[in-house]
């Protein structure tokens, strides 16, 4: 039986709520965030992006790049409830609704409990309904599977829609940038991009084998992607626990400078996976596979959530310098996850950039030192 799965996602979601809220604000480029010079940019209105401001940019760097941006603080209690406001929308059409992040989930339709056969008719009575009790609007991707749903829904941003049928999965898929492939970031499509990949057209002249040995086990969703599969099923409320990132070197390493060259691309990778997912934790794992398959794993867990890359990369260094690699042993592959959330607790809390202050050794602080003033002047 083939699939239907919708990708609904809130357009500029904390920036329009803003919006909504406080109308001397709309029409103009806006940010959530602390104009401060370790904030960073938390939502950006889509007035906002026109100058290049993103979503997890620092603060100074955006106000660089829009000198008239406003800045205001997040308040995420009250994105939280109009999160399970739409949320309920949700489940009065299906059981199947997986939320990513207070802004986007998937719903599977498929047996849906209005009975209606068309999944691209449910799109867009959610969408109505979702402008009809809060005022905001939303982007759907319509298809068989979660991968092709996921990249629809940004087709046609913002409040638009768009369907991928069966029959164009193979198609659209080949005409994706690597970039909109789900987990490859910066450091992974720059990888690719060295290799001569730029698109789903170029990931399909590699083996599912190739891929694997040089991506690691992501290698594989990239082999399916490219091709239009994903056989990952719609769960319902599911909480991520841990992200994370690993990679296969070409050729097996055990000169400590190339390892910590690579510990830095893959904190990057892992850095950006977090700031896109707007998740923190307090543990970080480095995993270590040697030339003979034999695993090492060394864990550190901090008292507070890590919300700076300096502290996450002091952290994943002091786990390389902590294993004491056997130089006669090669190392084949390398990984960094951050797992032991407080996101459950406390919600979603900001990632900030850190401009190299120094950070205490000590396990049991909770890294809050050196906070620069909430304003920042524009001269």
């Amino acid at each position: 039986m083939i699939r239907k799965i919708i990708h609904i996602d809130m357009d500029a979601f904390y920036a329009s709520i803003e919006q909504r809220d406080h109308p001397e604000y709309r029409g103009k480029p806006l940010a959530v965030g602390r104009a401060a010079e370790r904030g960073v940019v938390a939502a950006a209105s889509y007035e906002a992006r026109k100058w290049g401001v993103r979503s997890a940019m620092p603060s100074l760097t955006a106000m660089n790049k829009c000198p008239e941006l406003i800045f205001v603080p997040a308040r995420f209690d009250v994105y939280r409830a109009v999160s399970m406001r739409i949320r309920a929308i949700f489940f009065e059409y299906s059981d199947l609704v997986e939320p990513l992040s207070l802004d986007e989930a998937y719903i599977d339709v498929t047996d849906n409990r209005r009975g209606v056969p068309s999944a691209t008719l449910i799109a867009k009575d959610i969408r109505r309904r979702i402008w009809k009790a809060t005022g905001l609007t939303a982007s759907a991707g319509v298809s068989f599977n979660k991968f092709l749903a996921k990249v629809a829904s940004d087709y046609r941003k913002p409040n638009g829609m768009f369907v991928v049928r069966p029959e164009e999965a193979d198609a659209f898929a080949e005409a994706l940038k690597v970039e909109q492939f789900w987990g490859v970031g910066r450091v992974t499509a720059e990888k690719m991009h060295r290799m001569g990949i730029h698109t789903g057209k170029d990931l399909k002249r590699f083996t599912e084998d190739e891929l694997i040995r040089v991506f690691g086990k992501s290698g594989r969703s990239y082999y399916l992607n490219a091709r239009g599969e994903d056989d990952r099923e719609v769960t319902s409320e599911r909480m991520r626990k841990s992200i994370g990132a690993e990679t296969t070197f070409l050729t097996d390493i055990s000169e400590r400078r190339e390892l910590l060259g690579h510990l830095r691309e893959i904190a990057e990778e892992v850095w950006d996976r977090l700031s896109k997912n707007f998740f923190t934790g307090r543990t970080v794992t480095l995993k270590l596979k040697y030339a003979d398959f034999q695993e090492m794993t060394r864990r550190k867990t901090l008292a507070a959530s890590i919300d700076r890359f300096g502290l996450f990369w002091m952290v994943a260094k002091e786990l390389l310098d902590s294993t004491n690699i056997d130089i006669e042993r090669q190392i084949r592959l390398m990984g960094l996850t951050v797992s032991n959330t407080e996101r459950e607790q406390t919600g979603y809390r900001q990632l900030l950039l850190d401009f190299g202050d120094e950070w205490s050794n000590n396990s049991d602080t909770r890294y809050d030192r050196g906070l620069a003033p909430e304003r920042l002047t524009r001269d």
